[in-house]
Formats: C-alpha cells, structure tokens, sequence
C-alpha cells in the first residue's frame, strides 16, 4: 500500500499522493492510515493514536513539503508560508529512541512525534538543495533524490515506472497496441 522510494522521509510522505497531476489518488484517507503509515515508514514501533485533526495536520506538513520540494526541482524560491509550516512541525519532540536488552530498537511518541521527524527530514533535505527531481513517467508526479552518478536518473523508481516508461517507448517504436 506505502511505496518508499524517493530515497527521503519527506518526499516518501509526499507519494502518498499519486498521480497528482490526474486522478490525485491520496493513500491517506484516514487516521487509521496516517498511523499505519508511520510505522510502515519506521518512526514508531506501533500505530499512534490518530484522529482527523491529526490527519488534517498531517496533510497540511505533507502538501507543504512537496511543494517546497517541487520548488527546488524549479530552482524556485520557497513559498514563505510552506516554509514557516514545515518549520513549526520540526519544533516538535521527534520520536524517542532507546535500545532494548535484545539490542533491537525501540521507536515510541505520538503522531506529533512522527510529524516532527518527517519535518525535519524536509529540512535537511531541503536546506541542502539536494538533486530533488520528478519522476519522468507523465502518469507518476513522484519527488526523489538523484543520487545518481552525473545526476541522470530519470524515474522515481526502476520497477514503479522505468519499466512502464521503458515498455511503452518499445510498444511506441515496435506499432504493438
């Protein structure tokens, strides 16, 4: 149901919109899956307790943050306001994190506390003007990091939509419907 490929908290939180540009479908459609959503990402270990003021918030952070990333894929200036949003959510406490006697991690906060870790990945991805790009699929609007060599890669993901991409440009050139 979660995809994360974007190679950052933040832009991984902003696909769970897909295909904005068209059908605009949000993953997000409860505070049930916003809470699922968290601990799929791993800020906790178990699902927050999440209501739909929770939820609003939520997407007030995700829809800030993508468009203060799709403004560095434009080398364009932050919108003040998504800038002033996404700092107020990293004011927060991130989730705490202790280690177990098993040695394993233990991951624990509120949805707050998860909000706050998804904000500051924002921050430090952004206030670095990363190689933020969209994905090159007309049918995906997906954010990643370049991280590629020479900054060429050109698809959210390889088996998302390069091989779509890569299966339509054969159809295309070999006339197959």
């Amino acid at each position: 149901m979660f995809t994360f490929v974007s190679g950052n908290l933040a832009l991984d939180f902003a696909g769970t919109v897909k295909a904005r540009s068209t059908t605009f479908e949000d993953v997000l459609t409860s505070p049930a899956a916003l809470a699922d959503w968290i601990v799929a990402a791993g800020l906790l270990d178990s699902p927050p307790p999440s209501d739909a003021d929770t939820l609003a918030r939520a997407v007030r952070l995700r829809e800030a943050a993508y468009r203060m990333a799709l403004a560095c894929t434009r080398d364009s200036a932050f919108d003040d306001a998504d800038r002033r949003t996404v700092n107020e959510f990293a004011g927060s406490a991130p989730p705490s994190v202790s280690l177990r006697p098993d040695g394993t991690v233990l991951r624990a906060g509120d949805a707050d506390a998860a909000l706050a870790a998804v904000a500051r990945s924002a921050i430090e991805l952004l206030g670095g003007r990363a190689l933020v790009k969209e994905c090159g699929r007309a049918a995906c609007t997906r954010l990643y990091v370049d991280t590629s060599r020479g900054g060429s890669r050109r698809w959210c993901d390889m088996t998302l939509c390069g091989n779509r991409a890569k299966s339509a440009a054969f159809r295309a050139r070999h006339g197959a419907p």
